[in-house]
């Protein structure tokens, strides 16, 4: 049943910015930790063991950014630095990175609770239980574009400047700024078939439209891949473009046989 308790509109704003500080701090927090700490082993009783301590040099981000050269990179592309502020603001950029990751679940827990008062109680515990399949979309997002989609990418772009005996490098802020952009758009954008099975659950659009538009879509996802890929070869654009028409028939797949009622619930 829906919430018949109205609230001044002030009250909306108070909660609203009750709820973005809390993700906020989650962020800050997780931003915080990476950026200022790492681990070092010690020994008790014989073991080893790794406990956090304060690096701000050798600190998580530089592991993270080490780590992702290695995953993306072809063997013969260097990182460089061509700025002395250039490594700070990357660890920087790739903590907040990390801290909004690591907070999404808690980005939509607060999210739904803050629309939940105008839903149903059934409705409420539908977006609840879609919590868990969200987050699991937006990382399976973030893995297919870290571990194919950007290495892809790098390769093919990479073997002109080979083909032309040009020395390749890559600034660190290039870098980072290059696998945020994919890895945040490909967690978003995995969470399609979440979107339409909800705006035909509830009923805003059914599901013949998503058949019926098929063709539509491929035109504009085809569209949307030209414009956001790097290069012009098309190639790129393609990769962008299948998983994501994938992605768009299994939610009509998902939507296909759903209720648009609003139950209500006394």
């Amino acid at each position: 049943m829906i919430n018949k308790q109205t609230k001044p509109i002030i009250e909306h704003v108070g909660e609203l910015r009750n709820r973005f500080v809390r993700i906020m701090i989650s962020i800050l927090v997780c931003t915080f930790a990476l950026f200022m700490f790492s681990t070092r082993i010690i020994s008790i009783d014989g073991r080893n063991i790794r406990i956090p301590y304060p690096d701000i040099y050798n600190n998580f981000a530089s592991q993270i950014i080490t780590a992702l050269q290695d995953i993306v990179l072809p063997e013969y592309v260097r990182v460089i630095l061509t700025g002395p502020g250039q490594a700070l603001s990357a660890q920087i950029y790739i903590s907040l990175m990390c801290g909004v990751i690591i907070s999404i679940p808690l980005i939509l827990w607060e999210l739904t609770g803050f629309i939940k008062p105008g839903l149903y109680k059934n409705e409420i515990k539908l977006l609840r239980n879609l919590l868990v399949p969200a987050s699991l979309l937006f990382f399976i997002g973030a893995v297919f574009a870290l571990y194919i989609m950007v290495p892809m990418t790098m390769e093919f772009m990479y073997k002109y400047g080979v083909s032309l005996q040009a020395e390749t490098y890559i600034t660190i802020d290039v870098f980072v700024a290059f696998i945020t952009f994919f890895i945040l758009a490909f967690g978003i954008a995995f969470q399609l078939p979440i979107i339409m099975w909800l705006t035909t659950r509830f009923g805003f659009i059914s599901s013949t439209f998503w058949r019926d538009n098929w063709r539509y879509t491929l035109v504009l996802l085809v569209a949307i891949g030209a414009i956001i890929t790097p290069d012009a070869s098309g190639i790129t654009m393609w990769l962008i473009t299948i998983p994501m028409m994938l992605l768009y028939f299994v939610g009509y797949v998902a939507s296909r046989n759903v209720s648009s009622e609003r139950k209500v619930e006394t």
